[in-house]
């Protein structure tokens, strides 16, 4: 079988979609030293396209995990879970598959995933719980782990230290463009690089989305530091978008470190010399969270709420997930309109503390309500033209205390009803 190229991975899960508007470009990734990666055709899509991806890393690499909160967890959240813990952490391979979700699939389920880790683990002279498998698709469907395994030798040839942006193509399902974010720090003064790449468009939510985030650093940090940077960072990222308010079977957000880079140890997550590193950490899950946002299953607007006024941070974060998850305050944007209105129903609904006297809601920086009422200085005509934008930013003080949240989300339109309406045909 021949190599797949970049061009024949540009095909999304369902052929015909169309690149959402909102579309950002991949970035130049260049290498994380330690991290090869590969691509392949299992045959998972009737139609032919990359739905494979092998990422093997150097011997001494470690990965922390972050995984769906959703109680009919899949069989490679399973394994993953497991393997984490049995392997204290190490890692030596990522096999990624895509078109088969593997959820709800009982032992036949969890023993493809565990066939799927043997191969990879021989085929790199690795242990099969040095092996994170992640899969993502149809739910109900037992994955064929013999067509995995025997694409498992093409895999292995091609693996080479450049091919993150063919990763990024072949792991879509409904995604319209592949997401990708990179970024350069310091540690101790040694140059670090970070790069990561995602999936997701639909059944978006907190705790975590349909999505699935692979992030790899040259960074000699241990298993425990990895993994409690990325359990901190994941809850004003990943945990902080959503689509629809649907969350999946199959989340996976994993970040593996190389130990490649030349830099002083460092033994604990808040040593100071990780400032810059938390800092671009979180600045490549942001951009890969929000670029789900941007693919969002028929989204036409980018949509940034914030409240403030909370009686607590996590009051502030409930008040936002419910104005970003109504149907109602979704549809008035997709139709451009400043409906606030919807939106004071919404921060109602969310059973929060509120001073409805003191609630303001603002578009951009326009005022739409001030101190409980229309705001003195609204102006229709100009709230209009706001809405017609591409990228929305709503603000929501609820006049309470001092607690505060963002969240991003789309607008909800027909085309997220055609996508999903025909998901399986």
């Amino acid at each position: 079988m021949s190599e797949p190229s970049l061009k024949d991975a540009v095909a999304p899960g369902k052929p015909g979609l169309a690149r959402s508007p909102l579309a950002v470009d991949l970035p130049e990734f260049g290498v994380i030293a330690g991290v090869r990666l590969a691509i392949g055709r299992a045959g998972f899509y009737r139609h032919d396209r990359p739905d494979l991806v092998l990422m093997a890393f150097d011997a001494g690499s470690v990965v922390g995990g972050v995984f769906t909160r959703h109680a009919v967890g899949s069989a490679p959240v399973d394994w993953c879970k497991a393997a984490l813990q049995a392997s204290g952490g190490r890692v030596r391979a990522l096999v990624c598959n895509a078109g088969c979700a593997n959820a709800f699939t009982g032992a036949p389920g969890a023993e493809a995933a565990r066939q799927t880790a043997d191969a990879a683990a021989g085929a790199l002279n690795a242990v099969e719980t040095e092996v994170m498998v992640a899969s993502t698709g149809v739910i109900g469907v037992v994955l064929d782990a013999e067509r995995i395994v025997a694409q498992m030798d093409h895999l292995t040839a091609g693996l080479e230290a450049d091919r993150w942006a063919e990763a990024a193509q072949a792991i879509m399902t409904t995604d319209t463009f592949p997401k990708g974010a990179v970024a350069e720090c310091e540690i101790d003064g040694a140059p670090v690089r970070l790069a990561g790449i995602c999936k997701g468009s639909g059944m978006i939510a907190p705790n975590m989305a349909t999505m699935l985030a692979f992030l790899a650093t040259d960074a000699a940090l241990s298993h425990e530091i990895i993994q409690e940077l990325l359990a901190t960072t994941v809850g004003d990222t990943f945990n902080a978008v959503t689509v629809d308010g649907d969350r999946s079977t199959n989340d996976t957000c994993l970040l593996v470190a190389t130990g490649k880079a030349q830099h002083g140890a460092v033994k604990e997550a808040a040593d100071p010399r990780l400032q810059n590193f938390k800092a671009a950490l979180r600045q490549v899950m942001l951009s890969l969270a929000q670029q789900l946002i941007r693919d969002g299953e028929g989204a036409t607007k980018f949509v940034k709420v914030t409240v403030s006024g909370a009686a607590s941070d996590a009051s502030a974060a409930k008040i936002a997930r419910t104005i970003c998850e109504s149907p109602l305050v979704k549809t008035a944007i997709a139709g451009e309109d400043a409906n606030w209105g919807r939106i004071v129903m919404a921060v109602g609904r969310a059973d929060e503390p509120v001073d409805r006297d003191k609630l303001s809601i603002g578009f951009g920086s326009l005022a739409a309500a001030a101190d409980g009422k229309v705001a003195t200085t609204y102006d229709e005509t100009a709230m209009s033209a706001y809405m017609r934008g591409k990228e929305l930013e709503i603000s929501v003080d609820v006049g309470i205390g001092v607690g505060r949240a963002d969240m991003w989300t789309c607008d909800l339109t027909k085309g997220y009803i055609a996508i999903n309406g025909d998901y399986r045909s």
